[in-house]
């Protein structure tokens, strides 16, 4: 029955055995994202103990089939066979271990296709110990025998035989009532008498047999299981994050997943899909420089991107919100995927592309792989126009006010749905769109950017190489090859252990303004000396002093403080120039160059 008016779903408490009846009938089936079953024995054999005791075993949720909105491909439970399986009445949302485990054991003909407690796969029938049932001392769980598939057990590497069960005579004479016939009336009463027949009709047998009928085999017949069942007109949304919710101890499903389930009613392979693609990537040689970026970008962000470029297409038509929200994503219909997926493949081609020209070159330096998304997202509409000038400045301009605004670290969705519409617009010559006004960088974040995790510290480093910066070993520039062949990393300038001897605060000796890329073997070289020390070093590996000088300037490093240990003027003409290169990137003016906290902390304005 309905809990309330306007529900959207129902509770009832169905016997087992009708319950099992319309597994094996079909009428319940599984959706086809649900896991494989993968109860051990020792949980079977616990199971059946708790329904031999009434004991509770949780409630189960159905999905009322015939939704259009929520069309997900089913399949029978593990062990179901039928010639022509029929449209599912209901789906098993959760329950489906429990109910799979309680089929196999009590109505299956077959074995049990399990595993032991190591792990190794094993095929069983299961029996109740009947007088370890109705020992009022003993473990119901003990009672619980499980054997091999030929019905013997062995001992002795199979020289011994402990226990035969192959015939009904072994049964009785072992007092082990097969579970298999636990809920067939009819055949738990043939083989009780055949029980009593094989004692010869024993008073005591008889008395028995028949307590075991009342007190345990009953059980099974009157047992009930609650269901909650989610009606037909329950929205995706909800019952995917229904799933989600109970099923707490299997598989978290992501929302590429459920999509992946609902394609594959329209027989559309999703996931075959997604490995197609990334195959096709990876095998690209032509993409080689920029594969590693868009690589990036997993299955679930592609399903965004596409979302969001369906969703313009609606927005278009029918002045609906661009949106591309999980409740979006899970809304997307397969015909929207098909017409916008190898236009996103090539758009994110296109942003990886335009990345590594602006120096971004590897995923450690790509401050937000979210940002992919919409970046994906406006090369696959802008196609051809990427080929233009001005398009690229503004995307380049666009991009890095996200990172030097660090706009993507939360409330994302909302963003994207704001960048694809505007940024589109901003290129016709319209208003700079949201991202690009929100964007402001503060003077004092220099000393707080510590580490390649926030996102303008990976920003500034790609923006020093963008200015030319050379190897202080090699002078060779820093492109990419030489990125992933010598092994560029971001070292400090002024070594820490100078710093630190010089009592230097960690705030700014850490701080990005002591930093700049350079090889391994370069920071290796340079050690821990002072500048002035291994300026020197430098000069005898044939190095000119002019030369240097050149090297030096091309990282926006003051050569003259650097060379008399000036660490003091050193940071504040590092920190201005830090900062130029910033407004320079992001087209936006910074504010707060001579306030009293950086005169404080720098020693002076950064001007």
């Amino acid at each position: 029955m309905a809990d309330q008016a306007g529900s959207t779903f129902e509770t009832n408490e169905p016997m087992l055995l009708q319950l099992l009846n319309d597994i094996g009938d079909g009428v319940i089936q599984l959706p086809d994202f649900q896991r494989g079953w993968v109860w051990n024995d020792d949980h079977i054999r616990s199971l059946l103990a708790s329904i031999s005791l009434s004991h509770p075993i949780g409630a189960v949720m159905l999905l009322e089939a015939g939704n259009s909105s929520v069309r997900f491909k089913p399949r029978l439970i593990e062990g179901v066979r039928l010639p022509a399986p029929p449209k599912p009445a209901k789906l098993i949302l959760d329950g489906q271990q429990r109910l799979t485990s309680l089929w196999l054991a009590l109505l299956s003909e077959d074995p049990v296709p399990t595993k032991t407690e190591k792990n190794e796969e094993v095929q069983r029938f299961y029996y109740l110990d009947m007088a370890r049932c109705l020992d009022p001392e003993g473990d119901r769980v003990d009672a619980v025998v499980s054997v091999p598939a030929d019905r013997v057990v062995r001992s002795d590497f199979g020289r011994r035989v402990e226990l035969d069960v192959t015939s009904r005579q072994g049964e009785y004479q072992n007092g082990l009532f097969p579970l298999r016939i636990t809920l067939d009336a009819t055949a738990t009463l043939d083989w009780i008498a055949g029980y009593q027949e094989h004692f010869g009709y024993d008073k005591e047998r008889i008395q028995f047999v028949n307590r075991f009928q009342r007190e345990v085999w009953q059980r099974f017949q009157q047992y009930k299981i609650p269901v909650i069942e989610l009606l037909h007109d329950t929205e995706k949304e909800a019952v995917c994050q229904v799933f989600e919710k109970v099923n707490t101890g299997g598989v978290v499903l992501s929302v590429f997943e459920l999509v992946t389930a609902t394609f594959a009613a329209d027989d559309f392979s999703l996931r075959e899909d997604w490995e197609a693609r990334q195959k096709r990537l990876s095998d690209n040689d032509a993409l080689k420089d920029a594969r590693a970026l868009i690589l990036q970008m997993d299955e679930t962000a592609f399903l965004t991107a596409v979302t969001l470029n369906a969703s313009l297409d609606r927005h278009s038509e029918t002045g609906s919100p661009v949106s591309c929200k999980r409740k979006d994503v899970l809304r997307l219909k397969l015909e929207e995927y098909r017409e916008h997926e190898m236009g996103l493949e090539r758009g994110l081609v296109s942003a990886g592309k335009l990345l590594v020209s602006e120096k971004v070159f590897g995923p450690k330096d790509l401050p937000y792989t979210t940002q992919l998304i919409p970046f994906a997202a406006l090369c696959a509409r802008l196609g051809p126009r990427l080929g233009e000038n001005p398009v690229r400045e503004k995307l380049a301009r666009w991009y890095w006010c996200g990172v030097f605004g660090e706009l993507y670290g939360s409330a994302i969705e909302s963003r994207f749905a704001l960048d694809l519409p505007q940024v589109l617009a901003w290129i016709e010559g319209e208003d700079e769109p949201q991202t690009v006004r929100d964007c402001a960088f503060s003077p004092m974040r220099l000393l707080t950017l510590q580490t390649r995790n926030s996102a303008a510290y990976q920003g500034l480093m790609a923006l020093l190489m963008q200015r030319g910066s050379e190897d202080f070993l090699s002078g060779q520039p820093i492109e990419y090859t030489s990125y992933f062949d010598d092994a560029v990393d971001i070292h400090h300038i002024f070594p820490r252990a100078w710093a630190e001897k010089e009592g230097i605060s960690k705030l700014v000796w850490n701080g990005v303004v002591n930093k700049a890329p350079m090889t391994a073997r370069t920071n290796r070289f340079l050690g821990g000396d002072a500048p002035s020390q291994y300026l020197r070093k430098l000069e005898k590996k044939n190095l000119a002093r002019a030369r240097i000088d050149q090297i030096l300037v091309s990282h926006a490093i003051d050569p003259i403080a650097l060379r008399s240990d000036d660490f003091a003027t050193f940071v504040r003409r590092r920190g201005a120039c830090l900062l130029d290169l910033i407004e320079s990137a992001t087209g936006k003016p910074i504010a707060g160059r001579d306030s009293a906290e950086v005169v404080e902390h720098f020693g002076g304005a950064l001007q």
